[in-house]
Parts: structure tokens; C-alpha cells; sequence
């Protein structure tokens, strides 16, 4: 189906917004033609690298010529920016979180829907060929009956390498709602929506330093937890663990593996589209399965891509506003478990997004 582009206006001019503007090269459902930030340098800088028009958020908000706001804010301000897009009659395609908390998601979910507009959030790696194919791994049978996931997120030294880095120390931030819905969302669109919590969640360090930039020596408080561990039971039985930590500088732990009644399922990082998919059988046999990536859309972009399609399509897009709600409820129920110290449900229910085959 031969459709005009999508005309895309960036908020948030940040570093991983010269990503989505480099990839939007690939995808011929997208155009990305203008960008706004509350830092006028910042607009600046990026107007100038890729030719866009540089306006302010208001102006942007308000021109007629966009189709579709690619929030790309700080966590706190994608309620505000989100809300204002599509009260302005835009689509929406937000970076993660979608939201702070699960009330806001759904005020954004309730608001897209009564204007007739698409919602999407990051992540998108599950697009991507490498969890498509683990996808189809699963429904296939690969590795029998699935059974379990473990997976593991620990990074850290966030104030020794970013200059601003109280935004991964913040509430609506951390470990569960910075890194985490990479890993939630891998888990969800592979195995289906979970059902109810156990956890636990601890804070090392309360006040953290500033070491690098204009801001060094400069202290603030941490938020939030910056560790986490928890036991997740899915809507079909599946079980999971999962940590999420900060504090483990100089790693990058990325683990993620399906357990199966006769294999396991190992995974690539989910905060990258390429990496190995392997299958381990009985005697510790690990076969690594081929799958053909989709080149230079494989990356960043390709949900918005996909949002892009099914407006044209009619059909609901699978990096979704309602899959990024319930990853937000799943984060928010893992902290609420552990402050409780009990099991907990998760309120929100979401279907596995269609693989490409289904929809094709």
C-alpha cells in the first residue's frame, strides 16, 4: 500500500534523538521534518546536523503540517508533551516509559482513543528480525513447553560518564522504568502479559555525586530503587525472574534466556536489534540459529514504522500504547511488592503483539 509519509516533529533533542532522525532513512512510512526542545541550543544543534525546522514546543505542537510528535523528552515530561500532541489532533510515538505511573498511561490511552489518534512507545526491538525469530522459536515448539525466563540487567557509574545523570536517579526512572522495559517488554510480546508480583528492592547509595561536566561535585538525592529482584508469574503460567540494578559499574549485564521442557532459549541483548539466537538442547548442545535481518531497519524507528502502517492499513500497530501501559504496571507493581512485602496482581491485561507473518 502506497501511503504519503508521515510528517514527524521531534521534542527532545537529546542524544538519542540523532539516532531516530538517522534511521528515519530507511523507512519510507516517516519523515522526520522539524524539532523543538526546551534548551534552544539543544534544537539548534540538531536542526542544523540533519536540515530540520527548528520551533519552540508550542509552535510545534501547533503546526498543521505535522502528522505525528516523536516525544523523545525526559521521562517526567512525556505526560505533558504526549497530552499536548494529541490534543493538537498528532499521533504519538513516545520513548520509554510512555508515563510515570499506569493512571497517566491510560489518561494518554483514553485520550488517543477519543481523538481517533495511534499511541506508540519504545521499546521496538521485539520487531526486530532477531526476537521475531525467537517469536517463532516459541510458537513452533523449539524448545518444547516453555517454562521459565531469567533475566538480568546490571550496569552502573551513571554519575562518572553522564553529565546530567540525577535523570536515571529519579522517581518514574532507575533501573525498573530506565533499562527495564527493554527486558518487560521483550518478555510480554515473546510470552504474554504478566499476571502478579513478588519482589524485593533496595538503595545503596542515598545521595549520589556528580563527577563529570559543569555540574561536577554538584550532589541530589536518589529516588528511587536502584536495585531490584523479582519473581514474575505470567497470565499463562510462565514464570520469570528478573533484576534490574545500578549498581554495578564498570558491566553491562544483558541476560535473557527462555527455559523450556527440552531446551533453552538464549537471547540478545534487548536493547539491541542484532546479536546471536541459540538454542541449547540436552548435553549442554548449543546450536545458533540463522535468521536474516532487514538491514537498515533493523534498528530504532522501526515501531513508528510499523504505527505508520497500520494507520494505513487500519490496523492496530504493535509497539503499542496499551503493551507500554502494562510494562509501566508491571515496573510500578515490582517496587509496590517489595514496599509491601507481599504478592501483588497486576491490573492491566495486554495481548501479544502479532508477529509480522500474521499481519503480512
Amino acid at each position: 500500500m502506497t501511503t504519503a509519509a508521515l510528517r514527524v516533529g521531534v521534542v527532545g533533542c537529546g542524544m538519542i534523538s540523532d539516532r531516530y532522525v538517522e534511521n528515519s532513512a530507511a523507512f519510507p512510512t516517516f519523515e522526520v521534518v522539524s524539532c523543538a526542545d526546551r534548551d534552544p541550543a539543544a534544537a539548534k544543534r540538531l536542526a542544523s546536523k540533519f536540515k530540520l525546522d527548528r520551533l519552540s514546543i508550542d509552535e510545534l505542537l501547533a503546526d498543521p503540517r505535522i502528522d505525528l510528535v516523536l516525544n523523545l523528552t525526559p521521562p517526567q515530561a512525556h505526560l505533558a508533551v504526549s497530552r499536548g500532541a494529541l490534543e493538537a489532533g498528532k499521533h504519538v510515538y513516545s520513548e520509554k516509559p510512555v508515563a510515570l505511573t499506569v493512571e497517566a498511561a491510560r489518561e494518554l490511552l483514553a485520550l488517543a482513543e477519543q481523538r481517533g489518534l495511534r499511541i506508540g512507545c519504545a521499546p521496538d526491538i521485539f520487531l526486530g528480525a532477531a526476537y521475531q525469530q525467537a517469536r517463532a522459536l516459541l510458537d513452533e515448539g523449539a524448545i518444547g513447553e516453555p517454562l521459565s525466563v531469567s533475566a538480568a540487567m546490571l550496569v552502573g557509574g551513571q554519575t562518572a560518564w553522564h553529565p546530567n545523570p540525577d535523570i536515571f536517579f529519579a522517581d518514574g526512572a532507575g533501573p525498573l522504568l530506565d533499562m527495564g522495559p527493554y527486558y518487560l517488554t521483550a518478555i510480554v510480546a515473546l510470552l504474554g502479559p504478566v499476571a502478579r508480583v513478588a519482589s524485593f528492592a533496595s538503595t545503596r547509595l542515598a545521595e549520589q555525586v556528580i563527577e563529570i561536566g559543569p555540574r561536577a561535585g554538584e550532589q541530589f538525592a536518589t529516588e528511587t530503587p536502584t536495585h531490584t529482584a523479582a519473581a514474575l508469574e505470567l497470565a499463562s503460567g510462565v514464570t520469570a525472574n528478573f533484576v534490574a540494578s545500578f549498581e554495578a559499574p564498570g558491566q553491562y549485564v544483558c541476560d535473557l534466556v527462555v527455559h523450556g521442557s527440552s531446551g533453552v532459549l538464549e537471547l540478545p541483548d534487548p536493547n539491541y536489534f542484532d546479536g546471536p539466537v541459540r538454542i541449547r538442547r540436552e548435553r549442554d548442545e548449543t546450536v545458533e540459529v540463522r535468521y536474516t535481518p532487514r538491514g537498515e531497519q533493523d534498528a530504532r524507528g522501526a515501531g513508528l514504522h510499523d504505527l505508520a502502517l497500520a494507520i494505513a492499513e487500519g490496523r492496530p500497530h504493535r509497539a503499542s500504547g496499551e503493551l507500554a501501559c502494562h510494562v509501566v504496571d508491571v515496573a510500578r507493581t515490582i517496587l509496590a511488592a517489595a514496599a509491601a512485602g507481599r504478592v501483588l496482581e497486576v491490573g492491566t491485561r495486554v495481548e501479544r503483539p502479532a508477529t509480522f507473518a500474521q499481519l503480512a
